[in-house]
């Protein structure tokens, strides 16, 4: 189908202002993916707006076409993922359409889900609604990532933050590292935190700095927070396990973890899972697994170098949070935000592509999605 000049813009247009709702939706949907809707007259007027707002709630194209009444008819629905096709927890989005006499559909991108999958534009094409696919196709395809990710890898989307000196050392030489980044810094990780299904740390972290791993002031999601810990170390005593009963604690162990302290654990409220395997990179990758099994969608891992070392050598970790402070701690022995293996080759090395850029307190934040080799 030719698109002239005018028309590409138009749809362009209403595909920015769908994006731009889909991503109210960010946090309170999951593990659905956000999704914004536009209903345009047959002169080019907005009737009618709508996202996905809740988890079992109306998709985006309902909200819209309600928004939009009678008017829809004749209309065009701009929706930045395909249009579901099949009875989930709300009914066919498609049979909703159709019924509202919507002549044209703009689709930023297929939904991977396998109930649908192409299903909904075919559906609809055979209800002879005019469909094009692909309008801002990068940035609808970047919007429902951590769903995709779920979807075709079984797993959560990984979010990989820390703060660094500006000479990428993320504690001193005996280990201090609180505070590394502004308030200012510390405040938006609090933000984010509040959007996760989980937030993931190792013992060393845990043992080190004794953290909640809770967002304050809370967010739209209580994550649920996950301690590697494959020997079974954090004391009964920390803050994690005497807030367990109150906020979800799960703790990841290994086979070689005494019976008796996981008996403690499950004892003072914390969920213990245990890997089969003794290989700490093993163990990380059977616990994403399980964590896709429970339908997290996106997971923020604070953890220290170890942890973020064998998530980068698994090729793992999806998108960056990078807090850069303007100072300088020096010394041999002061630790980087990342070990493990690593690679031999420049080359090989996974390239960030930048998403945003900001200052926030004095510090540099770098935020980008990890593009591997």
């Amino acid at each position: 189908m030719h698109v002239s000049g005018s028309e590409h813009a138009f749809e362009e247009h209403l595909m920015r202002q769908a994006l731009a709702l889909a991503r109210r939706g960010e946090g309170c949907v999951e593990p659905n993916p956000m999704v914004g809707a536009v209903i345009a007259s047959a002169s080019g007027d907005i009737i009618g707006e709508g996202w996905h707002e809740a988890f079992g709630g109306p998709h985006a194209e309902v909200a819209a076409l309600s928004a939009a009444g009678t008017a829809a008819r004749g209309g065009t629905l701009a929706v930045t993922l395909e249009p579901c096709c099949h009875h989930g927890k709300t009914p066919p989005c498609t049979a909703a359409i159709i019924e509202a006499g919507v002549t044209r559909v703009i689709v930023g991108t297929r939904d991977p889900f396998p109930a649908v999958n192409g299903g909904g534009l075919d559906e609809l094409a055979r209800a002879g609604v005019e469909v094009r696919v692909g309008v801002c196709e990068p940035e609808t395809r970047r919007l429902i990532a951590p769903f995709r990710t779920l979807v075709e890898q079984k797993r959560p989307w990984v979010i990989a933050k820390w703060a660094m000196s500006l000479d990428g050392r993320v504690a001193t030489s005996v280990g201090e590292s609180r505070w590394i980044s502004s308030e200012a810094s510390r405040e938006m990780v609090h933000r984010l935190r509040g959007r996760m299904d989980g937030i993931l740390c190792g013992i060393g972290t845990a043992l080190a700095d004794d953290p909640l791993l809770t967002p304050r002031p809370a967010g739209p999601r209580q994550p649920l927070r996950i301690l590697l810990d494959s020997l079974a170390r954090l004391p009964l005593e920390s803050r994690l396990v005497r807030t367990a009963r109150d906020v979800p604690l799960l703790v990841a162990t290994g086979p070689a973890a005494p019976t008796d302290r996981l008996r403690q654990l499950a004892a003072a409220g914390c969920e213990v899972w245990q890997s089969a395997s003794a290989d700490h990179r093993e163990q990380l990758r059977e616990l994403l697994v399980e964590l896709g099994t429970r339908r997290l969608t996106n997971v923020l891992v604070e953890g220290g170098p170890t942890v973020l070392g064998n998530l980068a050598d698994a090729q793992a970790i999806d998108e960056v949070w990078a807090f850069v402070a303007p100072t300088i701690i020096g010394g041999a022995r002061s630790p980087a935000p990342i070990a493990g293996a690593g690679i031999a080759l420049l080359a090989s090395a996974a390239a960030i592509e930048v998403e945003h850029v900001d200052h926030p307190g004095g510090d540099l934040l770098v935020r980008g999605v990890v593009r591997h080799g």
